[in-house]
C-alpha cells in the first residue's frame, strides 16, 4: 500500500473523505493481508490484536475509529506479509502490536475537536443565527428518536427538507447523520448475554454462536461521554461554605475522600460521579412480564443547580430483559467496572477547549443511589 498522507484517518467519521478511504483501506486490506475472509482489526478499541470478517471491521472503523498513530498499515500488508501475523489459531497471538496500545491520543483529540469545533460555527445558510450545521442535525436526529421515525422515514425528511431548501447544510442522509452521531459518542454498543446471565464474551468479542443469545446490555462508552469533544471540562462545584449542606461537596463523605486521596483531590480537573439505577416496566402494564434497568451516572462536578437535571445525567447503561436481573447485575455491570476502574486507576488524557492543552482527568465513583431493593441487588 502506498504510505501518502494518513491524516485522514482521524477526520470526523462523517467525512466523505473518511468514508471513501477506509472503503479503499478495506479493501486493500482483505486482498493482501487477509485469513480465512478475516483481518486483525485496527480500530482503537482492539489495536490489532483480534481477527473479525469486513462487516465488523467496518462497523469498528465508523465506530471507533483507527488506532492512534497507526499510519503505517504493517499488519495490513504493508511491509509485512499476513503470513507472519499470527492468526487466532496460533499461540502468541496476544502480544500482536501490544505496544500500539501505548500511543498518544492528544494530536489525534485535539485534531478531532477542531474539525467539530469547524462545523459548529458554519452556519446552516447563509444568516442563520439560530443553528449551525451541527447543532441542526444533533436537533435532527433527536427529533427522530423522541417521535420514533423509522430510518427510511428519516432519510425521507431530510430529502424534503433538502428540496425545499436547496441551500441548507444538512446530511444527505441518515447514514451521514448517524456517523456524526457516533463522532460525538453518543451511539451505544450491544453486549450480549444468554438465558442463564452469561457475558462470556463482552471484554473480547468473541463468536457468540458459543452461546444462546436471549437479551444485550446496552452500554455507553463513559470515557467517550465524559471526554465529548463537544463539551467544557468539568470544573470544580463552587460553592458556600456556611454549614449548611447545599450540595454531596458539603458532606463528611465528600471530605473524608478528600483526606484519603489528597492527590485526585488537589486536581480540580477530576471527576466525581454518583451511579443511579432502578427497575421499571415501560410497557405500563402488569399483564406484560418484562424488565428494564437503566444504570444513570451523575456529574457532581457540576453545580447543584443542574447536576440533577436529566440532560445533565449520563445513561450509560440499559439492561433489558423478561425479568429483573436480580443478583446477577454484577455480570452486566462488569464492562461499566472495568470501564470505572481504568478511569480511578489510569485516567485519559482529555482536551480543554478553553486552553487548548490536553491534560489527566481521573474519576472516582463516591456512592449509588437507589431504593432498598436495588440497593440489594447492586451491593448484594
Amino acid at each position: 500500500m502506498d504510505i501518502g498522507d494518513r491524516s485522514w484517518m482521524y477526520l470526523s467519521r462523517s467525512a466523505n473523505e473518511y468514508e471513501n478511504r477506509a472503503k479503499d483501506f478495506l479493501n486493500k486490506a482483505f486482498e493482501r493481508a487477509s485469513l480465512g475472509n478475516e483481518i486483525l482489526c485496527p480500530c482503537r478499541l482492539y489495536f490489532n490484536r483480534y481477527w473479525h470478517y469486513r462487516d465488523v471491521v467496518e462497523d469498528h472503523l465508523f465506530g471507533h475509529r483507527f488506532s492512534p498513530n497507526y499510519t503505517q498499515w504493517v499488519f495490513h500488508g504493508e511491509g509485512i506479509s499476513s503470513t507472519n501475523i499470527p492468526h487466532p489459531s496460533h499461540e502468541g497471538h496476544e502480544g500482536v502490536s501490544q505496544g500500539l496500545s501505548d500511543h498518544k491520543h492528544d494530536d489525534i483529540d485535539k485534531l478531532l475537536h477542531d474539525t467539530f469545533r469547524n462545523e459548529g460555527k458554519q452556519d446552516l445558510y447563509p444568516g442563520c443565527k439560530s443553528f449551525s450545521k451541527l447543532s441542526f442535525t444533533i436537533r435532527l436526529y433527536l427529533f427522530k428518536c423522541i417521535h420514533g421515525l423509522s430510518n427510511v422515514a428519516f432519510s425521507d425528511l431530510l430529502d424534503l427538507i433538502k428540496e425545499a431548501f436547496p441551500f441548507a447544510q444538512i446530511p444527505e442522509s441518515f447514514h451521514k447523520a448517524r456517523k456524526v452521531i457516533r463522532d460525538l459518542s453518543l451511539n451505544y454498543e450491544k453486549i450480549h448475554a444468554c438465558p442463564n446471565d452469561c457475558m462470556l464474551f463482552w471484554n473480547d468479542n468473541a463468536n457468540l454462536d458459543n452461546c444462546v443469545v436471549c437479551g444485550s446490555s446496552r452500554w455507553k462508552n463513559v470515557l467517550d461521554e465524559l471526554t465529548n469533544k463537544t463539551s467544557k471540562v468539568p470544573a470544580k462545584v463552587l460553592r458556600i461554605k456556611d454549614g449548611n449542606l447545599r450540595h454531596p461537596a458539603d458532606g463528611k463523605a465528600w471530605q473524608h475522600f478528600d483526606s484519603m486521596y489528597p492527590d485526585f483531590a488537589k486536581h480540580i480537573p477530576n471527576v466525581r460521579l454518583g451511579l443511579l439505577s432502578d427497575g421499571f416496566n415501560p410497557f405500563r402494564t402488569m399483564s406484560i412480564s418484562h424488565s428494564t434497568w437503566p444504570v444513570m451516572l451523575m456529574n457532581y462536578n457540576l453545580s447543584p443547580w443542574i447536576c440533577v437535571k436529566p440532560e445533565y445525567i449520563m445513561l450509560s447503561m440499559i439492561i433489558p430483559g423478561p425479568s429483573s436481573p436480580g443478583n446477577d447485575i454484577d455480570i452486566y455491570l462488569q464492562p461499566l467496572i472495568a470501564e470505572l476502574n481504568e478511569l480511578w486507576k489510569v485516567g485519559v488524557e482529555t482536551f480543554d477547549v478553553e486552553t487548548n492543552q490536553t491534560f489527566n482527568m481521573r474519576l472516582a465513583l463516591l456512592w449509588m443511589v437507589s431504593d432498598f431493593p436495588a440497593l440489594a441487588m447492586l451491593s448484594g
